[in-house]
């Protein structure tokens, strides 16, 4: 009974964002189940998309119409804490440590060998000898482009309609209607009327 209670409080812990043991059996358990799931998705033909479509609604939080995850795809939770509005868009090895929640808008992006971390680990040498862990939510806003090769980190907050340039690490919210490059990801210029006029940097629409 006692280590029931034990499993019990871990798990709690874990969705309260608070320090846990992410070895505890009631969490491992649960998520080797949705781990299962995301190995079938991954193995899944080209030609089998209506079973793709089908895996993903199992596997994720939550997922809007129109959305589609080019495998391989890989997450902690098989997804499981991820939460998709309408029309996103993921290319191949989308990594997201979804430990905690990532929430994500409609009309979302994103390039190939994206990384997206919800878990971190204290500082403290003693804490991590104990595996201990803990989680911070990451939101991204809607219509919000995420180039190549991007790493957002814990906690994040992406607003509504910015771009991350490819290969950009993001340390730091990143706020609406804004261009962002670099690591650390930097605001580099706001989205405008030149934007309006050119699809790419002087190139005519």
């Amino acid at each position: 009974m006692q280590q029931k209670v034990l499993q019990m409080e871990q798990k709690e812990r874990m969705d309260q964002g608070l320090i846990y043991d992410p070895a505890d059996n009631r969490i491992s358990t649960e998520q080797t189940s949705c781990l299962d799931a995301q190995y079938e998705f991954n193995a899944t033909r080209p030609s089998e998309m209506k079973k793709r479509a089908a895996l993903l609604k199992q596997m994720l939080g939550a997922i809007g119409e129109n959305c589609y995850i080019e495998p391989p795809f890989r997450a902690n939770w098989g997804g499981k804490h991820v939460y998709m509005g309408n029309n996103v868009y993921a290319n191949f090895n989308l990594t997201v440590v979804d430990d905690g929640n990532i929430y994500i808008g409609d009309n979302v992006m994103f390039g190939p060998n994206v990384t997206i971390a919800t878990a971190n680990h204290p500082i403290l040498p003693e804490l991590r000898e104990k595996g201990l862990q803990y989680n911070k939510d990451v939101h991204i806003g809607k219509n919000v482009w995420i180039g190549a090769g991007v790493v957002i980190v814990p906690g994040i907050t992406i607003g509504n309609n910015s771009v991350i340039g490819a290969g950009s690490v993001v340390v730091k919210d990143i706020p609406a209607n804004v261009v962002a490059v670099g690591n650390p990801c930097r605001v580099l210029r706001e989205i405008s009327q030149h934007d309006r006029e050119y699809f790419y940097r002087n190139e005519c629409k």
